[in-house]
């Protein structure tokens, strides 16, 4: 089932990524729009590096994210390699 949000460019299913917001008609969560917002990665510039996605794709992930930080903060860390560093002796 396909779960419509207030965002004209954002859902979520179940059957993708376990229901976490993408990109609809895509695969692309938004967390990957605010991860790549967080490296220094312009919004205008994104869909040089994700070409299947519009600006206005972009500015609407970001807003969403504005509107739903914890949510999408959870899956950035849920999705986060997670290094262990080794302990000095």
């Amino acid at each position: 089932m396909i779960v419509t949000t207030e965002h004209a460019y954002i859902t979520s299913s179940e059957t993708v990524l376990g229901g976490e917001p993408i990109i609809t008609g895509t695969r692309t969560p938004v967390r990957a729009i605010v991860e790549m917002y967080r490296l220094g990665i312009a919004p205008e510039e994104v869909p040089t590096h994700l070409p299947h996605l519009n600006l206005a794709q972009v500015f609407d992930a970001l807003s969403y994210y504005s509107g739903h930080q914890d949510e999408i903060n959870a899956f950035i860390a849920a999705n986060s390699p997670h290094v262990e560093l080794p302990i000095a002796s």
